[in-house]
């Protein structure tokens, strides 16, 4: 497994997980195949193929499952699949579509390395328990008992759940001076709880300002610093920071953003490697992508503010108009027309302070733990079927250990091509840059 592991982006890991579910579930044997996405892109990638044992009414059966393992595991969590034998019929439910696709709360939470394969093939063998999601053409029955059942039983995963989190000071880090920054900073301590927020003004920023005045006029709980060490041990890390050269070329403006990123973004995961980094530079799906490719961190707690501020004022607007009381979300690219992006960077002011208040409405539901739906920047490979590594706003449920993605929604026609081009020139930008 460890060769056909070659073109993982976690070889080490990922091999580790396999020796995991190997030593538990010994008859589930990895192998390679060609998978299929629904936009018809097609990788080589790991397959995990084997049978669980599900006790049902007294007896024992043998359910036989497949998981695709994503390039990116185990950060990103595997496709998982039933695979029904011709005389087995799927029968839809909570946990199972008509297609065999398995969807579990493990994989909505997926969160490595808390989350394992192991753990996921445990939470699958209780609701299928609860709620069989095969029966027979024939009997409604197939006899197969298995004597893994009894050990697999009295093993308990122990997921430490998120007690640690009440020890932790509620510390938030703002990186980059200039309007965004400040207005984050005040945004944050008028919406949130914190302990204490640091401001990070960054010397090779272009958007620094403002952190001399609020060192002036010292404001409670907040510190000022130029020195980035001074963010170590922080829940949120929200980074503002834009170095727009003057570069002619979109290319050559976002590739001097990129160069600041690298001088400042492995530090501050090394600093704070519990945090969630809450990216608001621009272009912010690129940033948030060139952010979680740098620091080394699950793509669950590397989240870019997207489209939250857009899907707010959607909301906001369809309330108003026609009472619906329902949350709606923006997603996809965020502002892909490059000529306004550029306008929007220059013209900050008023702007800031939506930024500044969408960022504390996202930091707000880290640090409660709310577990409400925001429209973020994320990586999206693997949701309703995208292939590429590419990152853009999605519904996520944001709590304390940072994003989880809802599960694909079907998109009409015109969505769907928006969509496609959009990855596509993403893709095309991301592949320009120096990282």
């Amino acid at each position: 497994a460890s060769r056909d592991c070659s073109s993982y982006k976690f070889h080490d890991v990922a091999v580790e997980e396999l020796q995991k579910i190997h030593r538990l579930y010994s008859e589930m044997k990895p192998s390679t195949g060609t998978y299929t996405f629904s936009d018809s892109s097609q990788k080589d990638l790991l397959k995990i193929i084997g049978n669980i044992p599900v006790k049902y009414e007294g007896r024992s059966y043998n359910f036989p499952i497949q998981l695709w393992l994503m390039d990116s595991f185990p950060f990103t969590p595997p496709i998982c699949l039933l695979r029904p034998t011709p005389n087995m019929v799927i029968r839809e439910g909570k946990h199972v579509d008509g297609r065999g696709r398995i969807y579990l709360p493990g994989l909505h939470n997926w969160d490595y390395p808390k989350s394992s394969v192991v753990g996921l093939l445990t939470e699958m063998i209780a609701k299928f328990e609860e709620d069989p999601p095969l029966s027979s053409k024939t009997t409604g029955e197939s006899k197969h008992p298995h004597e893994l059942l009894a050990f697999v039983s009295n093993l308990q995963i122990n997921d430490g759940g998120i007690s640690h989190h009440d020890q932790l000071i509620n510390k938030i880090s703002v990186i980059g001076g200039g309007d965004l920054g400040m207005a984050s900073v005040m945004s944050i301590l008028a919406k949130c709880e914190v302990d204490k927020l640091v401001f990070i003004d960054i010397a090779d920023s272009s958007t620094k300002g403002g952190s001399a005045d609020l060192e002036i006029f010292s404001l409670p709980k907040v510190e000022v610093s130029r020195d980035v060490s001074a963010s170590a041990g922080s829940r949120v890390v929200v980074v503002t920071a834009n170095a727009w050269s003057n570069e002619q070329s979109y290319v050559g403006v976002i590739q001097t953003n990129v160069d600041l990123y690298r001088g400042i973004i492995p530090n501050l995961a090394r600093l704070s490697p519990n945090a969630v980094m809450l990216i608001a530079s621009q272009p912010v799906d690129i940033m948030t992508h060139v952010a979680w490719r740098q620091s080394g961190l699950p793509p669950t707690r590397v989240i870019g503010a997207g489209c939250n501020l857009d899907s707010a004022r959607l909301s906001h607007v369809l309330d108003i108009t026609l009472n619906t009381h329902k949350q709606a979300w923006v997603i996809g690219e965020f502002s892909d027309n490059k000529g306004e992006g550029f306008e929007m960077i220059r013209n900050q002011g008023q702007r800031s302070w939506s930024i500044g208040l969408s960022i504390a409405d996202i930091t707000n539901s880290i640090l409660t733990d709310k577990m409400k739906v925001h429209s973020v920047s994320t990586l999206a490979q693997g949701w309703g079927g995208i292939g590429a590594e590419v990152f853009l706003s999605l519904p996520c449920i944001m709590g304390a250990n940072g994003s989880t993605r809802l599960a694909g929604v079907s998109l009409g026609q015109e969505e769907d091509s928006k969509l496609r081009d959009s990855i596509t020139s993403l893709s095309n930008l991301m592949s320009q840059l120096r990282i």
